[in-house]
């Protein structure tokens, strides 16, 4: 590899690549059409609906995180809109960051690939917490530590990845399936204790807009985003299965659309039958609701609760797995076209990324490890996520306006309007991450501006010109320039 840097309008270099290097660095083509691209886009997301999502009871009260569900869940279907659109015009396993390198410029590409990054790096290290909490409740390891439990989830479902993209999908696709079945025989099962005076028995604290339907006043409302964000974090992510899709251009708008609507019934769901039955102050703290919920219910212990506590392993365990492959994929693109050290970005036989698998998991186990807290976690990933929401949807909206002539095979109904609106909700959600844990946003915004010093002052001079999303920019200017 030859090191000749030359310079660009935008300011950044491109080192010279030999031929073998995209060959190393090589996804398996035509692994999924849109069914398990649905499938996927639910998986990302449905240990959301099992855990982690009652810990925003302990900010807004019910009210608070109901509010936050609908403003969060117009967010989320705003966005998948928009992501629709763009997933089907540029389909490069950058995804967010292929878009955003595209109508932003390398800075902003690079910006949004690492909120992406932040966000799929810690995802799963709360999700193990979770999973360690459903593990203790069925009897094992209660007086013990629970990090044998993270690492083992570590190294099992990683391991699968490593074996092959089609095999990791289909075994994502089968574990998603079962836990969607035990959601729903946990939701036939709550409807008969449902009581309405349950949701609201968390007692008012005086707060400004205090009330049994807010009992930590609006101050309240805007804490919960975070944790009505849990219900449909990660959902953005299908976008980056494109090089493994069969027609990324068809399958991919007709995939995320259909996650998000299944999650959206899915949340509903459970936000309401969860508290309903069991109340919201039983569930505000609880590690695995959803099997509590039914205990509650039941007066004690009973088969639907034994059932959904082992089978909610299955639907922690389907968005473990599946941000595995997410962040692999991220880390994959940015390597793979120089942003970050690019021996990252290196395939073995079975055309896995191994390196960005292995290296992530590292730092998510260690976090998991050492702080065992899944709220904490949340937040880390929500920082992250909400920061690479507003750029991808202001990359919509800059699309629109800068190449309507895109070819767009899928078109965002509402155009620019619809992913305005998201834009507005993702920036207020920004903000609502420093009312959860102000300390631990900062530190995310810490680490965060680090990796962009990282760029500014290093990796913008050796990108990678054939990586697929610089190629996709070259084209784009090279057709600017003609006009």
């Amino acid at each position: 590899m030859s090191a000749q840097r030359s310079s660009t309008p935008s300011r950044v270099g491109y080192d010279d690549v030999s031929v073998e290097y995209l060959q190393q660095r090589q996804l398996k083509r035509g692994a999924a059409g849109w069914v398990l691209l649905a499938g996927l886009g639910v998986a990302y997301v449905i240990s959301g609906d099992f855990s982690g999502w009652n810990l925003g009871l302990a900010e807004g009260g019910w009210g608070g995180l109901l509010i936050a569900f609908v403003l969060m869940g117009v967010m989320y279907t705003c966005m998948v809109f928009g992501l629709a659109e763009l997933s089907s015009s540029l389909p490069v396993a950058g995804a967010g960051y292929g878009f955003a390198r595209r109508a932003l410029g390398p800075l902003g590409g690079y910006a949004t690939g690492i909120a992406i990054l932040i966000e799929y790096a810690i995802a799963p290290a709360a999700i193990a917490t979770f999973i360690g909490g459903y593990v203790q409740a069925l009897g094992f390891m209660t007086d013990a530590n629970p990090w044998p439990i993270y690492l083992a989830a570590y190294v099992v479902f990683v391991g699968v990845h490593l074996w092959g993209v089609g095999e990791a999908m289909k075994v994502i696709f089968g574990i998603t399936a079962l836990a969607v079945v035990a959601l729903v025989a946990w939701a036939v099962g709550m409807v008969g204790h449902f009581q309405w005076s349950n949701l609201f028995d968390i007692a008012p604290d005086g707060s400004a807009g205090s009330s049994s339907f807010l009992p930590f006043g609006y101050a309240g409302v805007l804490a919960a985003f975070v944790y009505g964000i849990w219900f449909f974090l990660a959902v953005e992510g299908v976008p980056l299965a494109a090089e493994e899709a069969r027609d990324p251009r068809r399958d991919m708008p007709r995939g995320i659309i259909a996650a998000m609507l299944i999650l959206l019934v899915f949340g509903a769901a459970v936000l309401l039958l969860a508290p309903g039955a069991a109340g919201s102050s039983a569930m505000q703290a609880s590690g695995n609701p959803l099997p509590e919920a039914a205990r509650i219910a039941a007066g004690g212990d009973s088969v639907l609760a034994t059932v959904v506590n082992w089978v909610g392993l299955a639907g922690l365990v389907a968005s473990f797995f599946s941000i595995v492959y997410a962040y692999s994929r991220q880390l994959f693109a940015l390597s793979r076209a120089g942003y970050l050290p690019r021996w990252m970005s290196v395939t073995g036989r079975r055309k896995t990324p191994y390196v960005a698998l292995v290296v992530p998991a590292t730092i998510g186990f260690a976090l998991a490890a050492i702080t065992g807290n899944g709220a904490l976690l949340i937040n880390i990933a929500v920082f992250g996520a909400t920061v690479s929401y507003v750029l991808m949807n202001l990359s919509h909206i800059v699309l629109r306006r800068r190449e309507p002539d895109l070819e767009r095979p899928y078109r965002t109904p509402g155009g620019v309007v619809t992913t305005g609106i998201a834009l507005v909700l993702s920036a207020t959600a920004v903000v609502a991450t420093f009312f959860v844990d102000e300390l631990a946003a900062g530190i995310t915004a810490a680490v965060f501006v680090a990796f962009l010093a990282y760029f500014w002052f290093h990796s913008r001079h050796h990108l990678v010109a054939s990586a697929p999303e610089e190629e996709f920019a070259a084209v784009q200017a090279a057709e600017a320039g003609l006009k």
